[in-house]
């Protein structure tokens, strides 16, 4: 027998339970006046533009805590509210179960998208590899039987970020329990953000809180300070724990504390549904997003992305860090707004042209081979100067007369405007070379 959701969910589908009809920016509302302005602030954080890829890690020492849980819920509410390419991957090495919180619409895995990454050039190629919720969150899934996850590695995780870092610009990872095994060291490496997830438990808060100590012990202290706890699963009826204790032990060592009340609809582990929640569990989801949301400023401002005084980006992004400026043309060409040297300008109209005694433009200069001799011009050419680089230049020859104020014949010089009694130049057969 199948295990699946059509089969063992109820399928009579109760009414969604997020509140009122959602607002025009808004998926949905609660409170007053207030509380709807307090909740836009967090909406236009949720929906800061995010510039380059940002990676957030979902961990926990301590199985069964809801790690899964927290990545699609998450996941979903940032994929709903930002109406951004959000994708969640499953680096459990013990079969992971992300792939079953989404109806899957491949058999693909993430160890199928890393054989492929020399073929992965757009985001369709991508997409192959991918299951979509109606919140558009994205998923990999990881291979169901464990001899096979197992294979997914540290190098392998890094490869497949660098590869999805370029079309997704927040990426949850559902990592598996325990820190020790190969991908987790490129989870934590990676990360910009850390959710540590715990359950109302005395056994569920004392890993959480070894979690940290692991870390801090272990170089990521930066990591730990910016992480946020998440406590899952709280029974707003039970009395045996003190969850207040929890928050406030957590809130010493971390950047913030985030408690999600339990829910039928999550505790089912079947695909996910916003709209299935009740309203303070979706409620709790979208401050966890908007928490982590805080960070992206520093994110990006650490990537040289957004401004040093927290203003939003620009229209044009700033030069990436080691480049103070922006690429200077090459040699030759004009900056913006400068007309090409030689060219048009407002009290010269025509091309500037060469007198007496001075070489044409790119002509070689004193201490250069084949000087030019004051008071000739030089001979004529068959072709334009620049088209006889390559060949040596003739020997200057003397004219009778003062030398022609247009340069020498042949050259399709116009004349120029101002100077009275000025003819243009009359063409005249091409001469062959002097024999050197």
């Amino acid at each position: 027998m199948e295990l699946s959701s059509d089969r063992l969910l109820n399928n009579k589908r109760q009414k969604a339970k997020s509140g009122r009809p959602a607002a025009v920016g808004s998926r949905f509302k609660l409170g007053g006046k207030k509380e709807e302005a307090e909740r836009q602030r967090k909406l236009d954080l949720i929906r800061t533009p995010v510039l380059s890829c940002y990676r957030i890690a979902v961990i926990s020492l301590k199985g069964g805590v809801g790690k899964t849980t927290t990545t699609t819920a998450l996941g979903s509410t940032l994929a709903s509210e930002r109406q951004d390419k959000i994708l969640a991957i499953d680096a459990n090495p013990d079969a992971g179960t992300l792939g079953r919180r989404v109806r899957r619409e491949t058999g693909a895995t993430i160890r199928d998208l890393v054989q492929a990454i020399p073929y992965l050039n757009s985001y369709m190629d991508i997409r192959r590899f991918t299951s979509q919720a109606p919140s558009g969150l994205e998923i990999i899934a990881n291979d169901v039987d464990p001899a096979v996850s197992t294979t997914f590695n540290d190098e392998d995780y890094r490869r497949a970020i660098d590869v999805l870092g370029r079309q997704y610009p927040v990426i949850l990872t559902d990592s598996g329990t325990g820190l020790l095994y190969s991908a987790m060291r490129g989870v934590l490496d990676l990360a910009d953000q850390l959710i540590i997830v715990s359950t109302p438990s005395v056994d569920g808060a004392s890993s959480a809180s070894t979690t940290l100590d692991w870390l801090s012990a272990h170089g990521y202290a930066d990591l730990v300070s910016r992480s946020i706890t998440v406590i899952s699963g709280v029974r707003e009826t039970g009395k045996m724990i003190k969850v207040e204790d929890i928050v406030s032990h957590f809130e010493t060592r971390c950047r913030g504390v985030v408690v999600v009340p339990f829910d039928e609809h999550l505790a089912a582990g079947a695909e996910v549904d916003l709209d299935m929640m009740r309203p303070k569990v979706r409620e709790s989801y979208f401050n966890l997003a908007a928490m982590i949301a805080e960070d992206f400023v520093r994110h990006q401002q650490m990537h040289g992305l957004w401004t040093n005084d927290g203003n939003p980006p620009p229209v044009a992004a700033p030069p990436m860090p080691g480049q103070s400026m922006p690429p200077q043309p090459y040699p030759g060409q004009p900056m913006p707004g400068r007309p090409y040297p030689g060219g048009p300008t407002a009290d010269q109209p025509y091309p500037a042209q060469p007198y007496p005694g001075q070489p044409y433009p790119g002509q070689p200069h004193q201490g250069q081979p084949y000087p030019p001799q004051p008071g000739q011009p030089y001979a004529p050419q068959q072709q334009p100067y620049p088209e006889q680089q390559a060949q040596p230049y003739p020997e200057p020859q003397a004219q009778q007369g003062p030398p022609h104020p247009q340069g020498a014949p042949g050259q399709p010089y116009p004349p120029q405007s101002g100077r009275p009694g000025a003819q243009p130049p009359q063409a005249q057969p091409p001469q062959a070379p002097p024999q050197q």
